[in-house]
């Protein structure tokens, strides 16, 4: 049968690999690029001011500085890739003309409707343009990590910057030390390094405590950056339970378990399970209330068996088997069974006839 010109030209051309937009690929070099001059200032400070102090018995700075690294290091990495609590995307089936109202601390809150996610997004939840998704207890798009700031890293993003206005204040004063202790010396490539550490690290030093100071301010009165430039709590702030609770709801309490394995929790069935029964080798033309083979071309005969190949001599039918005391959605290995919860469900799978042949080969009828 001729195919047309449009489909041949489809089938004929090899399908392209997706383009990575520009949007997403900048700000990700831009975090690896952080990532690496951490790593590259730290082996310089390292490896020539920090030396020097060590071989002259003064080791309590790489003592001090060590940790702080591993500290300031580990923490970066993580928040790159850690989860800021995204919500995972509706249904298109939901209305968006439907008004849910919640009220938190005798304050009404309409939940707003997310067009991109396809819901209506809890209060405190915003969909982040950068990322495009919506992030629970949303505080800020950090360019310096390529990442949201919500509800389950906000304690990590504030453990990264509270390392890093340490890490950065002891670089500085340990290359001024290092200076003070060689102005003595003549000029060598230790003090060239060291003013290569500290100068970065007297520019960082400032606006990281600035950050952490407003960051601080936030939480004590259970602020988020989003909102203190909205100014959506003009009266009172329902959010702000006291200075010591806000301080442990936000870096102590125990969160909750991601959104996504609770979906997954959900749609587990629940009061079937399944079991396994096989059947007769059927013919070669199934009956009328059968459901026919998989559509493909006519194969010659098997010389080996009775039908053709695919031809179906035998299938394995999964019957759906309701029991009261029964365990919850188990299928016969161990793990819920994929279709279970639609009653009345039959599914039949058609085995190729010598596959058969080649099961009952190697597992004869008396092997278990």
């Amino acid at each position: 049968m001729p195919f047309p010109k449009e489909d041949m030209a489809h089938v004929k051309e090899p399908q392209q690999m997706p383009v990575v937009p520009r949007s997403w690929f900048l700000p990700s070099l831009f975090a690896a690029f952080n990532v690496m001059l951490l790593v590259f200032l730290s082996g310089l400070f390292f490896g020539f001011p920090c030396r020097w102090l060590a071989q002259n018995g003064e080791w309590v700075f790489p003592m001090v500085t060590g940790p702080l690294f591993i500290l300031t290091f580990f923490s970066l990495v993580s928040l790159n890739f850690s989860d800021p609590g995204i919500l995972h995307r509706g249904s298109v089936d939901e209305d968006p003309m439907m008004v849910y109202v919640v009220s938190v601390n005798q304050r009404a809150f309409r939940l707003q409707w997310c067009p991109k996610c396809c819901f209506h997004r809890p209060p405190r939840t915003y969909h982040c343009p950068w990322c495009n998704i919506c992030v629970e207890d949303f505080d800020h798009h950090c360019k310096w990590v390529n990442n949201c700031i919500g509800h389950r890293n906000f304690r990590l993003f504030m453990v990264l910057v509270l390392s890093l206005c340490l890490y950065s204040g002891t670089l500085l004063i340990t290359c001024l030390i290092f200076l003070i202790r060689t102005s003595h010396l003549p000029f060598s490539v230790d003090k060239i390094m060291a003013v290569l550490v500290a100068a970065p690290a007297a520019g960082f030093l400032i606006p990281l405590v600035l950050l952490l100071l407003i960051q601080a301010i936030s939480v004590s009165t259970a602020e988020r950056s989003c909102e203190s430039k909205c100014r959506n709590h003009q009266e009172y702030n329902p959010f702000d339970q006291g200075f010591a609770r806000n301080w442990y709801l936000t870096m102590c309490a125990p969160l909750s378990p991601k959104y996504m394995s609770e979906v997954v929790c959900l749609q587990r069935p629940v009061g079937t399970e399944w079991i396994y029964e096989k059947t007769q080798p059927l013919p070669l033309c199934p009956p009328e209330h059968c459901s026919p083979g998989p559509p493909g071309p006519s194969d010659p005969a098997d010389p080996l068996g009775k039908g053709p190949r695919g031809g179906g001599e035998a299938v394995i039918v999964l019957k759906e088997v309701r029991k009261a005391e029964a365990p919850v959605g188990k299928s016969p290995g161990g793990g819920a069974g994929p279709e279970a919860g639609v009653p009345g469900l039959c599914i039949t799978v058609w085995v190729p006839g010598e596959l058969i042949r080649r099961l009952l080969k190697a597992f004869p009828s008396g092997a278990t």
